[in-house]
């Protein structure tokens, strides 16, 4: 699933509240800290800054969290 997720790609991920749309802002691929929380991406395992459609927040998901909503 990771290869097919790439920038403006419409995806959905469950949180606490529930599920979430939004969009995909970026493909990380290297060490970062973001909310002061670290995440470990790389080329191999690519993360993902996704902003959501409702609350307008960001946040940094791996691929396997997330889902594109045309699938």
């Amino acid at each position: 699933m990771a290869n097919n997720l790439k920038k403006s790609d419409p995806v959905e991920w469950n949180t606490s509240g529930g599920q979430t749309e939004g969009v995909i802002e970026e493909e990380i691929t290297t060490p970062t800290d973001f909310k002061g929380h670290h995440f470990d991406a790389s080329e191999d395992h690519p993360e993902y800054k996704v902003k959501s459609d409702k609350s307008g927040k960001e946040a940094i998901h791996k691929p396997e969290s997330l889902k594109r909503k045309d699938e």
